[in-house]
Parts: structure tokens; sequence; C-alpha cells
């Protein structure tokens, strides 16, 4: 087995890992049959994501890319169903879906018809992917900042961030390996973000740890 092989192996076995995070959202909805304290966006963007990046993945014809983001696009729309089903907010949620339809079928139209087909399409749109990505792994930094005001990071997922470090290494890697820039700039950012939130876990578990309030939890 060669690198890229090994590369796109990784790559395919700790994405998966990480989209798969979302069944822990999906089991407390069914448990407590409501949708309370979950968030619906994160899954309705990922799905976006998901689908520029597969239909980036067939134009390059990368089966790597293909496999993994038809995997992540399965699961999302098995979670927006599953919320969709659980939520008392049925209207905004179909709002918002129906507005990310719109923008998904815009993005297709504009790229299949005024876009010639070739180099010039696929550079489009891997920018375009590229921007969605790096947002999508930059918009949690506001709630860093909030943690390392409160000094709680309760609210932090460790198996998620160990999760999104392994994925955004092995891409960075695995691009890297194909010298497409396209994949190595969008997932350098979640390297990023997976270390800050390992020094905050660093940080501040042993300072919640050793506070009255833990200690008599622990009593």
């Amino acid at each position: 087995m060669d690198v890229l092989q090994l590369l796109s192996w990784a790559c395919i076995v700790f994405t998966v890992g990480m989209f798969s995070t979302g069944l822990t959202d999906l089991k407390k909805m069914r448990e407590s049959k409501s949708a309370d304290n979950i968030q619906f966006l994160p899954f309705l963007t990922t799905c976006l994501n998901n689908l520029g990046w597969l239909y980036y993945g067939l134009l390059k014809k990368d089966q790597t890319i293909v496999l993994v983001n038809v995997i992540g696009a399965i699961l999302q729309v098995l979670y927006i169903m599953v919320y969709l089903h659980y939520t008392k907010q049925k209207r905004v949620v179909m709002c918002q879906t129906l507005a990310a339809g719109t923008i998904l079928a815009c993005g297709g139209f504009y790229f299949t018809t005024f876009l010639p087909e070739g180099d010039s399409r696929l550079s489009q749109l891997g920018l375009t992917c590229s921007v969605i990505t790096v947002s999508m792994y930059m918009s949690p930094l506001t709630d860093l900042v909030a943690i390392v005001r409160s000094g709680d990071v309760k609210c932090l997922s460790f198996p998620l961030t160990v999760a999104t470090f392994f994925t955004s290494t092995s891409w960075v890697l695995y691009g890297l390996q194909l010298n497409d820039y396209f994949i190595v700039v969008p997932n350098s950012p979640g390297i990023f973000t997976s270390l800050v939130r390992f020094y905050l876990f660093r940080r501040f578990a042993s300072v919640n740890q050793s506070s009255p309030a833990y200690k008599s939890m622990q009593i």
C-alpha cells in the first residue's frame, strides 16, 4: 500500500467517524422525543458542504472525496429528517431547509450553465467549497473566546476535537500528495482550532476538577 492509498483510507475512516458523532444527537432526540438543546444549522450547513465537495470529487474523479461526502450527505439528511420529526419549530426548520435547497439549486445552475467544463469550473468550485469549509471551521472561535473567559470546558467535546484533528490532518496530507491546495487550505484551520481546544482542555480541565462544585459532585 503506497502513501497516497494509506492517506486515502485515513481520510475515509477519520471523516466518517467525525460525521458519525451526530449519532449522539440523534440518540438524544429519539430518547427524549424532543429536539430541544440540539442545533439544527450545523446539520444543514454540513450537508450543503458535503454536496459541494461531492460535486468537486466527481469533477476531479477522486473516489476518496466522492465516497466520504456521499456517506456524509446521507448521514446529514438522516439527522435533518429526525430533527424535523421531533422539533416544535417545524416551520422555521422547513424555511431554513428550503432556503438551503434554493442556494444549492442556484449554485448548481451557475456552475453547470455559466462555467465551461474543465479547469475553470473545477477551480471555481474548489474555491467556493474551500471558503465554506474554512468558515465552518472558524465559526466556533467565538465560543472558544467565551470558554477562555469563563474557564469552563464542559461544553467542548473531547472525542469530537480528536476526530476533527485527525480528520483535518489526514486531508491536509492527502491534499499535499495530490498538490491540491483546495483540499489543503480549508482543512488547515481544522488543525489550528483543534490544537486550541486541546490547549483549553489542558489548561482548564484541572481547574474544573479542583473546583468545590466538582468535588461535591465526586462525593
